[in-house]
């Protein structure tokens, strides 16, 4: 960024007016710019004002219908009020002063037949909504001359995301201040020169006119597709970056045994009791060409919930370990890395007794390290780490600590990796003596354009096959407010575990007091991870209205089935990330055991956890969880033989977004169908992790799901650019943009990967 755009609007437009747009957080010349227009009002074009609701702050764009100043009758005083309208509706406009004068410039400009826009908060008088002391600016009335007034009254008007202290008009004119004088000079462009000239961009500094002076739609329309190529260019420059500096790193080979040799995965293909399915085959072969390369494998392996990723995943292990290297696994809960060592201890079976009584001749061990663990289990977990008896190594955020040492450590392997820092990713790849292979896994579907985005500087392998013998789901919407159908949801639980089955339960909060969704709350350094939902935070109650019934809490709803008569006799057990380790090791025992078939519990189950009889999930508040991690909670069902059932409690109204979602799920299991629609109903900057870091996404306009053809032009020049000049030393207004734009904190999405 030069000095001129680097400037503070302090010193560009003065203290006075600087001061509110500081609170809006813009500082700088280049913030202001970035603060790009939501929407254009077109001259002629007027706001339906029947959209506009009760106390919420709006710009309308309207035509005057009357105006008139009369005394007020009860106090003293004089009262404006005007009426504007869209053609159909009707909104006022009150203005109250102490004496008739001080509104006569009002009622001057507001004159019958005049448009402009109005912006106040909406508020209701005796019926009819008004706005208040709106602030307001009149088409072709608030101008210098004539001049100005005729190209004013005849151009798309841009509308600004504004407060109350900061109507659209007074942003407006502040970006006209500080872009007005600017040169091709103060706005150097990171799409380079060539680039431009090869796909016929416009310069950066013609892109930002375009879109906040535009002389018509096309201009603004033209000059967004520029800037979202540029975010889309930086960021895919960015990721082609890291892509070239995992290529210049050495890795230590891990090539497979060679046929007739023997060896741990040869012994555990061998001995497995299915057949594993053609896209499992196709992507371990994938896998096993990377390992044996002496460059560290950056691999991505998604797949349909229940599609076989952990058999893939342990078989590049027995490679690495038949190598003569170790692997890790590092697990976002406590649950889940338990499950995941009790997991492939069984599907080892004596190849997991290496040195044991009963144990293969040549088997390794599979160590459990977590926060959890006593004294002397840990110190024999951390012996076998470093000692290489473990040839695979299996834990959470414990696994990052200083006292952690590796014998050889060939492979990480990360399980929803987008839970876990930079710091924590790196803490692990460091504790190898040359950079490890990585293997990220996720079971939330990723389309394709968020793949290239998020993941771009992964190698992305998919698996869509569920292996044979699974069950399928079956999924419905269940109203909250109709007790019949709630009634016949516990009949249908009784049913199941009478079947000796079991069933999910899962709330949204923990505590019936809390006034917050405990489930949201994003964990520290340090903290047990499974409270944090997958990929999306609850969402905004954009369905029910305040009148909505508080969100069901594990607790109360653990106490109220206990006494429900259709459950008697049977116990109800409770797990959420409130409770000691040892305690939730217990309930998810005797939940899988069938001592306790009914567990009510909150997102700690949403990821991973296996019990094959597990056949039935009640989610309540389901209207108020996202699309992705719905699909990931309907993920524990099914696992086994039997169907699947998921019922969706919901207090949404119909036609509303939170109904939407509900109903889409309920209406399929393709998680890549619903992946995508669930990237529709959102922010990009939610996609990007934004809104878990608590910043502004440095994506203002690319729209990840709708510009797929721009983001695959942006990366294909943008690794060709890096790919000439890795450093980009020949291209420092690049350099610069990665930097400003992706700081630290923002990158940690990139870093995901």
């Amino acid at each position: 960024m030069t000095p001129r755009l680097s400037e503070p609007l302090t010193a560009t437009l003065g203290k006075r007016a600087a001061g509110p747009l500081e609170k809006m957080g813009l500082v700088t010349i280049d913030d202001l710019l970035r603060h790009y227009p939501r929407r254009y009002g077109e001259p002629g074009t007027l706001t339906d004002m029947d959209r506009l609701q009760l106390g919420e702050h709006v710009t309308v764009m309207a035509r005057v219908a009357s105006a008139t100043v009369r005394p007020m009758r009860s106090r003293g005083g004089a009262l404006l009020q005007a009426t504007v309208t869209d053609g159909r509706h009707e909104l006022a406009l009150t203005f109250f002063a102490k004496r008739p004068g001080a509104l006569r410039p009002h009622e001057d400009k507001l004159r019958p037949g005049r448009s402009g826009l109005f912006t106040g908060v909406v508020s209701e008088y005796r019926g009819t909504r008004q706005l208040t002391h709106p602030d307001y600016v009149l088409v072709g009335v608030d101008a210098d001359d004539d001049e100005s007034a005729l190209s004013e009254a005849s151009r798309p008007i841009p509308i600004y995301p504004a407060t109350a202290a900061v109507p659209t008009w007074r942003i407006q004119r502040a970006v006209r201040t500080v872009l007005d004088p600017l040169t091709e000079d103060e706005v150097p462009d990171p799409v380079p020169d060539e680039v431009r000239s090869r796909l016929g961009l416009p310069t950066r500094l013609d892109a930002l006119r375009a879109v906040h002076v535009p002389e018509a739609a096309q201009d603004w329309q033209a000059g967004r597709r520029r800037l979202r190529f540029e975010e889309a260019f930086v960021l895919q420059a960015a990721l082609a970056q890291r892509r070239s500096a995992v290529a210049e790193q050495e890795a230590t080979a891990r090539p497979p045994r060679p046929d007739g040799e023997g060896g741990l995965l040869a012994d555990f293909d061998a001995a497995l009791p299915f057949t594993l399915t053609g896209g499992q085959r196709a992507v371990g072969d994938e896998i096993a060409g990377e390992l044996a390369r002496p460059r560290p494998m950056q691999r991505l392996l998604q797949g349909e919930v229940g599609s076989g990723k952990t058999v893939v995943a342990l078989r590049a292990m027995l490679q690495v370990i038949d190598a003569g290297g170790q692997a890790a696994l590092l697990a976002p809960t406590e649950v889940l890395a338990a499950q995941h060592a009790r997991t492939l201890r069984a599907m080892l079976g004596p190849l997991a007794e290496g040195g044991l009584l009963g144990g293969a001749a040549h088997g390794t061990r599979v160590a459990l390290l977590t926060g959890s663990l006593n004294a002397a289990a840990r110190k024999e977990a951390l012996l076998e780490a470093a000692g290489g008896e473990a040839g695979i190594v299996v834990g959470t955020h414990a696994l990052l600590g200083d006292q952690v040492q590796f014998a050889d450590l060939g492979l990480v392997v990360v399980d929803e990796q987008h839970r876990f820092g930079v710091e924590q990713r790196d803490a692990l790849r460091a504790k190898a003596r040359v950079a490890p292979h990585l293997l990220v896994m996720t079971a939330t579907p990723i389309p394709r354009t968020v793949a290239m985005t998020v993941f771009g500087d992964l190698t992305t392998s998919t698996l869509t096959e569920i292996p044979a013998g699974r069950s399928g789901i079956t999924s419905h919407v269940v109203p909250a407010d109709n007790p019949r159908w709630m009634q016949r949801v516990w009949e249908k639980v009784r049913e199941e575990v009478d079947a000796g089955r079991r069933a999910y339960v899962v709330c949204p909060r923990i505590h019936p007091d809390d006034d917050g969704d405990t489930s949201a709350r994003r964990a520290g350094p340090g903290q047990d991870f499974d409270e944090v939902p997958e990929f999306l935070e609850l969402t905004e109650p954009d369905g029910g209205g305040s009148d909505r019934a508080p969100l069901r809490a594990v607790l109360e709803v653990a106490e109220a089935l206990r006494a429900e008569p259709r459950l008697a006799g049977v116990e109800v057990g409770v797990l959420h990330g409130q409770m000691a380790p040892a305690d939730k090791e217990s309930a998810m025992a005797r939940f899988a055991a069938g001592q306790a078939p009914v567990l009510v519990s909150t997102t700690v189950v949403e990821v991973g956890v296996d019990v094959p009889e597990a056949t039935v999930m009640v989610v309540f508040d389901a209207d108020r969880f996202g699309i992705s991690q719905l699909h990931q909670l309907r993920g524990r069902i099914g696992r086994g033989s039997d169907p699947g059932l998921c019922l969706l409690v919901s207090t949404a109204r119909p036609g509303t977004p939170a109904a939407a979602r509900v109903e889409a799920l309920a209406a399929t299991t393709d998680g890549f169908e619903l992946a995508t629609l669930d990237l529709e109903l959102r922010s990009e900057g939610d996609v990007l992790g934004a809104a878990q870091s608590g910043r502004t996404s440095s994506l203002r306009l690319l729209r990840v799901v709708q510009d797929a053809d721009l983001i695959d032009s942006a990366r294909t020049e943008a690794t060709g650019v890096v790919d000439a000049d890795p450093g980009l030393g020949q291209h420092p207004v690049l350099a610069a943009a990665i930097a400003v734009q992706l700081d630290a904190e923002q990158e940690e999405f990139l870093e995901r990967a």
